[in-house]
């Protein structure tokens, strides 16, 4: 977290005046006269900046530069269309169309067309934000801040009424004001998120309501009872901490959901089973950010409990979790009957954003690596397999692990994924290294260059790799003179006792414990080099006790699953034959009694009809 002059929050005001934003008075102090950030608990692990990390050429790269080169090209009057019409004012522009227009018709059933206008305005406004501290590209700086003035003179506490989801919606819009000040230096944007608060303070409850408790109060239709107060709390924190302004603390107070979530969790008593997935794992950022700014333990012991919920009982061999958006019963076999009964296994751009969001609080609160191996498992199986946003709003949504699947569009244009996609290839660099007073973190194995400062030198790292389908990573240090710093690797879990460790070519005596991070202090020299080889084992693992039969392959972090194979079972000796055509390939193949079977991962994945789980006999 960056700390800010008080010169540079009066900047705020000025920009507030140009706007002829009136904010309600107990906001007032966002603009006049906001202190320094205030937290009771400052990690000792802490990330880099978005411009200090880059991707070099591969999938997480090119994914980066597709989703940042599509939403510069996007129409602002149409992403400013719906604020307007309800604002009163000129609408030009078409309409963006899915859920992100005006539909006096929507009723919940049938077509999701206008179910909830300009729901994603703030994400998109948040990935160009990462987008241009990433690259510092002008065009993209400009096009933020143009958009944060066109929103601002929208604003309005008329556009929530008669709106399914108002602090879902208003949840989004923060996260995009608070990121166009972050990261894009535009000064008025605090003060727009002072406005924009205000606007919907009168359409939230008083407290954070469960969906049960929504569905319990008198409503128009279902979508009203889907809304999501219980995440406000991470982005209510962050303005507090950006502004100093003791309202936003208070309202971040109000929505957290102690009471039927985090008091529960905190004491380890698993209530994720019939929740709604991603926004409850959303919320576990909410639990971390109150855990900074509060103090509590209790809130970290939440998010802590909680994530592990979900990695031991919910999660599919690829890191994905909630089929058809639900949590399961632990014990029941549901997410091994999931794979006959939907196509819709996981959320996968706005599961992935979530998942890494938690998981790097996380890590940075505890230094575990095991979140370094989720986030891995995560990446490899899931979003660098997501089919490219189209320019009309096309939207990859669902991983389908069904027992035959496909990859597929989502039916509405412009879904929440349509958001979160942007969010996590800007969040690709700041996820794969951290850093602290002693040295640096190396937390994902993917091509990228660091640069940073260490007791006044000025170094940089390049990672050059074909990790997870090759087994090796090297790593090249330059400095501007010799430093003593700390370098730790993260050896994931599933690392196989030949996994090895060289520097300058020589093997060191360092301990490469799995689950670990192995950590390395030297005097390091210009040139110097790392290189870790892995030893990748190949196993098989159920999708959960009750379904011990149905096994999926997996290579390390990497699942494998079978193209266009024949619905016949095979045995688990014929499956753990599988073997890589080539190294570094993304092809592989086994010998079935039914003939060769063709093996991908996720990511290799096209039309094709394939299958994560096989039924196994003896």
């Amino acid at each position: 977290m960056k700390t800010y002059s008080r010169r540079r929050f009066l900047g705020v005001a000025a920009g507030a005046a140009a706007l002829a934003i009136k904010p309600h008075r107990a906001m007032a102090a966002t603009i006049t006269a906001p202190s320094d950030p205030v937290v009771a608990v400052k990690p000792s692990i802490g990330l880099f900046d978005y411009n200090q990390i880059e991707l070099l050429e591969g999938p997480m790269r090119e994914q980066f530069d597709t989703n940042h080169a599509l939403f510069l090209r996007l129409d602002e009057d149409r992403l400013l269309k719906p604020f307007r019409q309800k604002a009163g004012l000129p609408a030009p522009g078409d309409d963006m169309g899915g859920w992100y227009d005006i539909d006096p018709a929507f009723n919940g059933r049938g077509s999701f067309h206008g179910f909830v206008p300009g729901h994603s305005f703030g994400q998109y406004l948040s990935g160009l934000a990462r987008a241009y501290a990433v690259t510092g590209s002008k065009a993209t700086q400009e096009k933020v801040q143009r958009l944060v003035k066109g929103f601002a003179s929208t604003v309005t506490s008329d556009f929530y009424n008669d709106y399914h989801l108002p602090a879902y919606t208003y949840d989004k819009t923060s996260c995009g004001l608070i990121d166009a000040f972050r990261f894009a230096d535009d000064k008025s944007a605090l003060a727009v998120h002072a406005a924009a608060t205000e606007a919907v303070m009168p359409h939230l409850p008083e407290k954070a309501l469960s969906r049960k408790e929504q569905y319990a109060r008198p409503h128009k239709d279902d979508a009203y009872c889907w809304d999501e107060t219980y995440t406000l709390p991470e982005n209510l924190f962050l303005a507090y901490r950006l502004s100093g302004n003791p309202r936003y603390r208070a309202l971040g107070m109000r929505f957290i959901e102690d009471d039927s979530y985090f008091d529960p969790l905190s004491r380890g008593e698993n209530v994720l089973p019939g929740e709604h997935a991603y926004s409850h794992v959303n919320a576990f950022s909410s639990a971390m950010q109150a855990y900074l700014v509060l103090g509590n333990d209790k809130h970290l012991r939440a998010a802590r409990n909680g994530f592990d919920f979900v990695r031991s009982a919910q999660s599919f061999v690829t890191g994905g979790w909630g089929p058809d958006e639900a949590f399961r019963v632990p014990g029941s076999g549901d997410l091994g009957e999931s794979l006959h009964k939907t196509h819709s296994s996981f959320e996968t751009p706005c599961g992935a954003y979530g998942h890494f969001k938690i998981a790097r609080y996380l890590l940075a609160a505890t230094g575990d690596s095991r979140y370094g191996d989720s986030m891995e498992t995560v990446l490899y199986n899931t979003i660098l397999g997501a089919k490219p946003l189209k320019e009309d709003g096309s939207s990859f949504y669902y991983s389908d692990y069904n027992m035959r699947a496909t990859k597929v569009y989502h039916p509405d244009k412009w879904p929440c994924c349509s958001g979160t996609f942007p969010q996590i290839t800007a969040d690709y660099g700041i996820s794969s290294y951290f850093h602290d007073a002693d040295g640096i973190y190396v937390n994902l194995y993917v091509p990228s260059r660091l640069k940073w400062q260490q007791h006044g030198a000025n170094l940089s790292l390049t990672q050059r790799t074909g990790y997870p389908h090759a087994a090796h990573t090297e790593i090249e240090l330059q400095t501007d003179r010799e430093t003593k710093f700390a370098v730790r690797l993260r050896i994931p879990a599933w690392a196989g006792p030949k996994t090895t460790l060289s520097i300058n070519g020589k093997r060191a005596q360092t301990d490469l414990t799995p689950g670990r991070f192995a950590s390395i202090t030297r005097t390091w020299k210009n040139g110097d080099r790392i290189a870790l080889e892995f030893d990748i084992p190949l196993t098989l693992q159920a999708v959960d006790p009750q379904h011990a039969n149905l096994v999926a392959v997996q290579h390390g972090s990497l699942a494998l699953f079978a193209v266009n194979a024949p619905d016949a079972p095979v045995t688990r000796k014929e499956l753990l034959s599988a073997r890589q055509l080539g190294s570094g390939s993304l092809d592989w193949e086994t010998e079935t009694a039914a003939g060769k079977w063709a093996m991908k991962p996720f990511q290799a994945i096209d039309g094709e009809q394939y299958r994560l789980y096989q039924d196994t006999k003896a």
